[in-house]
């Protein structure tokens, strides 16, 4: 295992900051992985040179979302407003995240995922929100899958729990582009798209398209944030589905 769980390299002549997740196969976004992370992001968001930034992993999945133990009631409340945090610094960066994805990108993967901007996936690529099946839900998709699914869509994977391949991905406007080989295509998008612009102007023209989301999104994660606490991890069923999990055995319902 690596010291750092992720790679951080200036590319393109400092205008591409790419950030790697090198603890493969898993990928888990733990609470090392979340800092290191938001790290990179905090020390590069004032390099006004940087006209893009490339999201990949290391080995055959991006991630498998993140560390069930840290979703245990003693641990959930400072992963969850990590994990936000994360999501926010982000989604308010000030130069475009493109994703680069390749086999499962799951839970908390796929939640970092949508806070980029655009997802290149591979054809093996598998995408979904799993939490259900835990017995919990997935607070940060909550609020990021409408923005990029319709909401009947939305409701499906996040109540199902099931995974969409990439082609689905690709329908449902979840994924941007389909590729054999995912970062070369968000290199190559970067290279037609970002390099020959303004640093300035991208970083105008992307706090335009968002701002009538980004104070949403915020104030939606502090309220799902507060729903899971006080809410879902009062009842019976969220613990129990964590603790089979972790127990590898059938969770045992009790509906409360």
């Amino acid at each position: 295992m690596s010291e750092s769980p992720l790679k951080v390299v200036l590319e393109r002549d400092g205008a591409l900051l790419r950030l790697t997740l090198a603890r493969p196969k898993a990928n888990i976004v733990d609470a090392s992985m979340i800092a290191a992370l938001s790290g990179a992001l905090a020390r590069h968001e004032a390099d006004r040179a940087i006209r893009g930034v490339l999201l990949d992993a290391e080995g055959p999945h991006f991630s498998f979302g993140a560390s069930v133990d840290e979703h245990l009631p003693a641990s959930c409340g400072t992963m969850l407003a990590t994990l936000h945090a994360l999501v926010m610094a982000m989604i308010e960066f000030p130069a475009p995240i493109l994703v680069a994805v390749r086999g499962q990108c799951l839970g908390g993967g796929l939640e970092v995922a949508m806070a980029g901007s655009m997802i290149f996936a591979a054809p093996d690529a598998q995408l979904g929100q799993p939490e259900m099946k835990l017995g919990v839900f997935a607070p940060a998709a909550s609020v990021l899958l409408p923005y990029r699914v319709n909401a009947a869509v939305a409701e499906d994977l996040l109540l199902s729990g099931r995974s969409v391949g990439a082609a689905e991905a690709r329908e449902i406007g979840l994924v941007h582009t389909i590729a054999d080989d995912p970062t070369a295509a968000a290199l190559a998008w970067f290279d037609a798209h970002l390099a020959g612009k303004s640093a300035a102007s991208v970083r105008y023209a992307l706090r335009a398209a968002r701002l009538a989301r980004i104070e949403a999104i915020r104030a939606g994660l502090a309220a799902v944030e507060k729903l899971y606490l006080q809410g879902l991890m009062n009842t019976r069923d969220a613990n129990e589905g964590l603790t089979a999990f972790l127990a590898r055995r059938p969770p045992v319902w009790e509906h409360h």
